[in-house]
């Protein structure tokens, strides 16, 4: 197999059209409890980064947005309070995270402007220039060639469009990331088998971020995919960071 034929799947390295299915796998097993379990590994500190990431995005009325690997609709329904009129597309390729999303009493209050769609991250069944702002919130590593999926998150952005990605990062004290790292993979996979029996997934979610690229890597990529004015924040000192650019 030559290199542009793997990928990597946590700490494996797999052929790329195995990834899809078995992060589809990962998404299906934990569905029920991906809310929770995000609660209990993050302190609820996961819903503070998502503030944040809405703090800096402003969502203005009447803006569609487009949340790839949107899962249960967190990014969709702060996005919709904070911009009247707006409307919303949660894409994700895993349907019983959107079945999980539609069940949340959001869904049913903004069903008017929320539509729930099962798509490829790295394929958007969308036109060109179709939003005003695309987003990811903890996705973009399980995707099997991220550059795919940001080079389409600019074909569908019209001009003047805003890509926003909140994912964990790296900590920029190697003691800090030591620490992270102890916490990350010794106590989330155990956290998983006890409250959703399944502690191969957490194992998975926790490798994959460590093999996802630094911040200043990642945000040559999106400057790759044409995007402009890219910036990073850090969050919680670099456990997680969020990531902006803007189609010009």
């Amino acid at each position: 197999m030559t290199d542009q034929q793997t990928t990597h799947f946590g700490f494996q390295t797999i052929r790329e059209d195995e990834k899809a299915g078995m992060v589809h796998g990962v998404f299906t097993r934990v569905a029920s409890r991906y809310d929770l379990m995000n609660d209990l590994m993050s302190g609820g500190v996961h819903r503070i980064w998502k503030d944040a990431m809405m703090d800096w995005l402003a969502p203005r009325p009447h803006q569609r947005l487009l949340d790839v690997a949107g899962g249960t609709g967190d990014i969709a329904f702060r996005f919709l309070k904070r911009a009247p009129g707006a409307s919303a597309v949660v894409l994700d390729m895993t349907e019983s995270m959107l079945v999980e999303g539609r069940k949340r009493a959001d869904a049913e209050r903004m069903a008017d402007s929320l539509e729930w769609v099962v798509g490829d991250a790295m394929a958007l069944p969308f036109e060109d220039n179709s939003f005003d702002v695309a987003t990811n919130a903890f996705g973009t590593r399980n995707v099997t060639r991220i550059q795919d999926w940001l080079n389409e998150a600019y074909r569908v952005l019209r001009p003047g469009g805003r890509l926003m990605v909140l994912e964990f990062s790296q900590l920029p004290n190697s003691a800090m990331q030591w620490a992270y790292d102890r916490y990350s993979f010794n106590v989330i996979p155990v956290m998983g088998q006890i409250v959703a029996n399944d502690r191969d997934s957490y194992q998975y979610l926790v490798e994959s971020i460590r093999k996802f690229p630094d911040q200043d890597s990642f945000a040559d990529m999106i400057r790759q995919a044409g995007f402009e004015q890219v910036k990073y924040r850090n969050l919680s000192m670099g456990i997680a960071a969020l990531h902006s650019g803007w189609k010009i």
